[in-house]
């Protein structure tokens, strides 16, 4: 892991263009860099730290090249130095490699090689594949035919580009890791200018049209593209138009990614809604889904995802369809009997390692399956039976803000869809329709930056609710977790007084999801009463129906709602938490450390 980029044909643009796209990956997460051009030969800069780093090694010594690859990586196999960043070249200097995933295998062959007189100079897994080409070459196969040769003996996971010797071509596969190809406009001298990428924001500025590889392809990058199989057969590519432009993935004036996603989840919500669910006629339609009908349904999911599938398991068990959440990463280790449920994945990226080998595992055993993501043309999307789409646009930040709401938006729309009645739906499409606008007024009026003012430096928070806020409680601890680096857990109310009940002081303030005037509300405000009573500061998540602000410190108000849209507006509110405590502490709230935005590893 975890940012690829290369282009070819760019002339002396080669260089600026590679750093602009690493540049526009920093969001995935990572902690060293570099680059690799060919012009009179391969030419190498790397070092660990930011791309600022890369840079100011970059005007010391100017790299010149026709074609080149570029990565930042995220640390598997040894810590972030110079040494252990991508590119990573062979012995005699003459093959360039950067690589996304996990070479299984790799201690084998790296001690195979060493035998054959081979010498690494990294602690990385990576390294033996300039090896094994420059082997391949050196036994007089062709610079394809010994990537070709080299990508045959690799177990595990991977997204590989390489420069070799003095090719004028990018080589790449991929295997459980992304990879897109980028269309551009063609050279005067009849050439074409392709790129290569993990995600198609590295070149959005230059070309909208893509190619998505699946596993087990070939690509060869020059002045034309040929895409091939593992048996070297073409494959015809379809060539797709990403619909956003460059600048939605830019701050637009906002101080941090983060910030403008969360403001941007009005637009995204209606992104969601729109030729979907009909207010006046009290209907859903899913195009995509028109003949799903579960009779029990298994989420699989990681991190903000699982809690979202959580959220879903609660929409199908009121519609009275079995439901249960499984971590994916469990899941597809110990998969528990599939019967005939629907195995739904629901992954950001489409690309999350964990989700999509669940999903496939639940396809090999004759499950029909079903993604959630927000990005067309990802593995998920691919591979699964169905695809619902979220609709959010670019999320950059690393941390989910308007994917998670989204995610929350899509769901309800395909239990409307496949599963609800036809009077639950003329109930809940008007309320669907609002939460735009809701989430708009908490934007406009809330106060979180000045709670976040008073419990910035507290010990501990805790966040706690019952039904459809539990899942919210979950994602308000991981939120403030991930780019706070404080501690942060979230608890079902009613779960604390069966033990974290003991770690509960007046350094912990915990933020109580209270909505409606029913059951859940009166048990929640009893759960309130009980913190209160051991001097812990609470801070109320309400509509003020339950009266819960009168045993509160303070108060984050929200629209009356019902309760599954209520919990989508008390997830803003925690938003805005998180990132006004993170903020108030300096952190590095767009890139947080030790954290990536693609998880592309088991």
């Amino acid at each position: 892991m975890c940012g690829i980029i290369g282009c070819v044909n760019r002339g002396e643009r080669t260089l600026e263009t590679l750093v602009d796209g690493l540049e526009r990956l920093e969001y995935r997460g990572y902690d060293s860099s570099g680059v690799s051009l060919l012009g009179e030969e391969l030419s190498v800069t790397k070092t660990a730290g930011k791309i600022a780093d890369l840079r100011a090694a970059l005007e010391e010594r100017p790299l010149d090249g026709r074609l080149g690859v570029g990565h930042t990586r995220w640390s598997t196999h040894g810590p972030p130095t110079d040494e252990n960043a991508h590119p990573h070249l062979d012995c005699s200097g003459e093959v360039a490699v950067v690589h996304n995933g996990i070479i299984e295998n790799y201690q084998g062959l790296r001690d195979e090689l060493a035998g054959d007189g081979h010498t690494f100079t990294s602690d990385t897994d990576t390294e033996v594949v300039p090896h094994l080409i420059e082997r391949a070459l050196g036994r007089g196969a062709s610079p394809e035919a010994a990537f070709r040769d080299a990508i045959a003996q690799l177990e595990g996971s991977y997204a590989i580009a390489a420069v070799v010797g003095d090719e004028e071509a990018i080589f790449a596969a991929r295997s459980d890791s992304p990879l897109v190809i980028g269309v551009g406009k063609e050279c005067a001298e009849g050439d074409r200018e392709y790129f290569l990428a993990s995600d198609v924001p590295a070149f959005r500025e230059y070309t909208g049209k893509v190619i998505y590889l699946d596993d087990g392809e070939f690509a060869r990058l020059e002045s034309e593209l040929a895409v091939t199989d593992s048996d070297g057969q073409p494959v015809e590519k379809t060539v797709n138009t990403v619909e956003w432009d460059a600048e939605e993935t830019g701050k637009s004036g906002y101080d941090h990614f983060m910030l403008k996603e969360i403001h941007e989840q009005p637009r995204a919500l209606r992104q969601c809604l729109s030729g979907r669910a009909d207010e006046l006629a009290g209907t859903v339609e899913l195009e995509e889904v028109d003949d799903v009908s579960p009779s029990s349904v298994h989420f699989v999911a990681m991190g903000t995802s699982y809690h979202a599938a959580l959220y879903g398991v609660h929409l199908f068990q009121q519609a009275g369809v079995p439901a249960q959440a499984f971590h994916a990463s469990e899941y597809a280790t110990v998969t528990p009997p599939i019967g005939d449920a629907l195995v739904i994945g629901i992954t950001q990226s489409g690309e999350t390692a964990d989700t999509v080998s669940a999903l496939r595992e639940a396809r090999s055993r004759g499950a029909r399956t079903l993604a959630v993501t927000n990005t067309v043309g990802s593995t998920a999307d691919r591979e699964c039976d169905e695809t619902l789409l979220i609709q959010s646009g670019p999320e950059i930040g690393v941390a989910a803000s308007k994917t998670f709401t989204g995610q929350l938006a899509a769901l309800n729309l395909l239990t409307l869809a496949t599963v609800e009645s036809g009077r639950t739906r003329r109930d809940v499409v008007p309320e669907l329709r609002e939460l735009p606008g809701r989430v708009q007024s908490i934007l406009d009026d809330s106060n979180a930056e000045e709670i976040a003012d008073v419990y910035h430096d507290s010990r501990s928070f805790f966040f706690i609710g019952r039904s459809y806020q539990y899942p919210v409680a979950l994602e308000g601890a991981l939120k403030l977790k991930e780019i706070s680096y404080e501690h942060a857990e979230g608890f079902s109310a009613g779960d604390l007084k069966h033990g974290p009940l003991a770690l509960v002081d007046d350094d912990t303030p915990v933020f109580a999801m209270v909505t409606g005037d029913d059951e859940i509300a009166r048990k929640t405000v009893g759960n309130i009463k009980e913190v209160e009573a051991r001097d812990a500061p609470v801070v109320a998540v309400t509509d003020g129906q339950s009266n819960a602000e009168l045993y509160a410190d303070h108060v984050l108000r929200i629209p009356e709602a019902i309760p599954r849209a209520a919990a989508v507006l008390t997830n803003v509110q925690l938003q805005l938490v998180a990132y006004h405590v993170a903020d108030n502490l300096g952190r590095s709230i767009d890139k947080p450390r030790n954290l990536a935005k693609s998880v592309t590893v088991e």
